[in-house]
């Protein structure tokens, strides 16, 4: 339920901005598809996390976890991953964790008035049914197979922020970057969200954001894309 879901409205405009019929629309870090879900027509969603993979297309299906998850069963899931149903972990790992972040702590105030585990019960109970025919898959973003002349949004780790715990490799941001001059180069409409980028990127859009992944708990949300590709639509009227 991270900060993506609050900038949706915002991006998405410029990002299908002159959408073609039955062009695709690709996320290779897709996470609580808190983007995808706000879109419509052919979709893929990808995430390293294959526990986040198996969550999200469960629910896609119609599966729903338990309504009130308690923090002794968190911290069950969180130490005995292995006997517990991938869906379900992928749920309380991101879903139930402070800052969403995985398996961080156990989401709760100080005084015990908020049911954090009814409040995320809620948000993928609304959520599922814009999931339905997203096409999932739990890969490398450098091993996607996207189809031809796709638009491409990427929430990627940010640079210098915390990451998945779950992710063993550090991930490697010039190797990504030069992904998505390739994936540009191919005829793809590539978008990026992050807080900075290389000199060849130009910023489209910013807005000012809470956030857990800074230390002043406040960062500035920014929508990149390659400078001078024509193959993308002019965004000039989003420039802030």
């Amino acid at each position: 339920m991270g900060s993506k879901n609050r900038i949706a409205k915002d991006i998405l405009p410029i990002i299908l901005l002159g959408r073609k019929p039955d062009q695709w629309y690709v996320e290779p870090f897709c996470g609580g598809c808190n983007i995808i879900d706000k879109v419509t027509g052919n979709r893929m969603a990808n995430d390293i996390n294959s526990y986040l993979i198996a969550c999200a297309e469960a629910l896609s299906n119609g599966w729903l976890p338990d309504k009130n998850i308690t923090q002794e069963m968190y911290e069950d899931i969180k130490n005995n991953i292995d006997k517990y149903e991938p869906r379900l972990v992928g749920y309380v790992g991101f879903q139930l964790s402070y800052g969403a972040m995985w398996f961080s702590s156990y989401r709760k105030d100080n005084i015990g008035k908020r049911n954090y585990s009814s409040e995320a019960y809620r948000h993928v109970l609304n959520q599922a049914k814009n999931l339905k025919g997203i096409k999932f898959s739990n890969l490398s973003y450098l091993e996607l197979r996207i189809p031809n002349e796709s638009i491409i949004y990427c929430d990627p780790p940010y640079k210098n922020t915390s990451e998945y715990k779950a992710n063993i490799d550090q991930f490697d941001h010039d190797v990504f970057w030069a992904w998505c001059r390739s994936k540009s180069a191919d005829g793809h409409q590539v978008y990026i969200s992050e807080y900075n980028a290389p000199d060849d990127f130009e910023c489209i859009w910013s807005k000012k954001i809470s956030s857990n992944l800074t230390k002043n708990k406040q960062a500035t949300e920014k929508l990149f894309r390659l400078k001078g590709d024509i193959a993308l639509p002019s965004c000039d009227l989003f420039n802030i």
